[in-house]
C-alpha cells in the first residue's frame, strides 16, 4: 500500500528530514514506485508538487527535500498502486476548493467497492480512476450537502465527529488511513496505522530509520516552536512515536493535537 506524510506546526517549518525518509521509501527502501506528491499550505495558499515517477529517482523530489519550503500543514503521499494507473491524474494528494479554501486529501488503502457503492452526487467529481479520489470527492459533497460554510472553531468538533463517521463509513468497504486539511487544521484517521510525534523544547537529535542521516532539533528551532509529524511508519529509530487506534480520529492544529474522536475498533479476527 502507500505511505502518508503529515505535518502541522506553530510556526512556519520545513519538512526536508522526514521528507529524506519519506521518498527513500519510494523505490529505495521500499516497493512504492507509481508515483509520489506532497503539498504545502502558506497561509490559504497551497503549493504542490506532483511526480508519476518513483521518489527515489525523481529530480524533483531530490529538488523538495534540498528546498527548505516553509508551511504550518504539509500533507505528502507515495504510491504503490492497486486501484487506477500509473498517472498524474491519479498521483496524490489531491487538492480542491470548498468554503473558499483549499482542501487537501491523501489515502492509504484500497476500496474498490466504493465505485459501486457510494453514488457520486455534487459538483465535485474524479479525474483520474483512484478509489482515493473517488473518496475524497464523495466527502466533500457530503461536506458541501450536511454544512452552509465551514464550521468555525467552537464547532471543529462537530465537523470531525461528521468526518469520523463518513471514514468509519469508507473503513468498511476496506483500508483508509486518511489525512485531510483545510490549511487550518489536520484531520488523521486510522484504519490500520498512523503514528504521529510532536516535537517541542527541550528539542533534541532525531535519527532517520533508512538513512544515516541526523539532525539536531535545538539547532533547527526556537524555544516556542510546536511541530507534529504524522507518518504511516515511524521515521526515526531513536524517538517515541505514538499510534492512532484504528477507528480513531486525529484533529491537530498549530502542532497541537486538539481531540481524538471516536472508539478504537476491535483487534480483527
Amino acid at each position: 500500500m502507500c505511505e502518508l506524510l503529515g505535518m502541522s506546526a506553530n510556526v512556519p517549518t520545513d519538512i526536508c528530514f522526514s521528507f529524506s525518509e519519506l521518498m527513500r521509501r519510494g523505490g529505495g527502501t521500499g516497493p512504492h514506485r507509481d508515483g509520489w506528491g506532497i503539498a504545502f499550505y502558506e497561509n490559504a495558499g497551497c503549493r504542490s508538487f506532483h511526480d508519476p515517477n518513483p521518489s527515489y529517482e525523481s529530480p524533483m523530489a531530490d529538488f523538495v527535500r534540498d528546498y527548505p519550503i516553509k508551511s504550518d500543514v504539509v500533507i505528502g503521499h507515495i504510491r504503490h498502486a492497486n486501484v487506477g494507473r500509473v498517472s498524474l491524474e491519479n498521483t496524490q494528494p489531491y487538492i480542491r476548493e470548498l468554503w473558499g479554501r483549499y482542501w487537501c486529501f491523501a489515502h492509504n488503502g484500497q476500496m474498490e467497492e466504493i465505485f459501486d457503492t457510494l453514488p457520486m452526487h455534487g459538483r465535485f467529481c474524479p479525474v483520474g480512476s483512484t478509489d482515493s479520489e473517488y473518496a475524497f470527492c464523495w466527502l466533500l459533497n457530503c461536506m458541501q450537502a450536511s454544512f452552509n460554510s465551514l464550521p468555525d472553531e467552537k464547532d471543529i468538533e462537530t465537523l470531525g465527529q461528521f468526518l469520523l463517521q463518513r471514514a468509519l463509513q469508507l473503513h468498511h468497504m476496506g483500508v483508509y488511513n486518511m489525512l485531510l486539511s483545510n490549511s487550518q487544521y489536520l484531520f488523521a484517521f486510522c484504519s490500520t496505522k498512523l503514528w504521529w510525534i510532536t516535537r517541542k523544547a527541550p528539542f533534541g537529535e532525531a535519527q532517520l530509520r533508512d538513512a544515516d542521516m541526523t539532525i539536531d532539533f535545538k539547532n533547527e528551532t526556537t524555544p516556542d516552536d510546536i511541530v507534529t509529524v504524522i507518518a504511516t511508519e515511524p521515521l526515526t529509530c531513536n524517538e517515541t512515536w505514538h499510534s492512532i487506534a484504528p477507528g480513531q480520529l486525529c484533529v491537530f492544529r498549530d502542532g497541537k493535537l486538539l481531540m481524538t474522536l471516536g472508539e478504537a475498533l476491535p483487534a480483527a479476527g
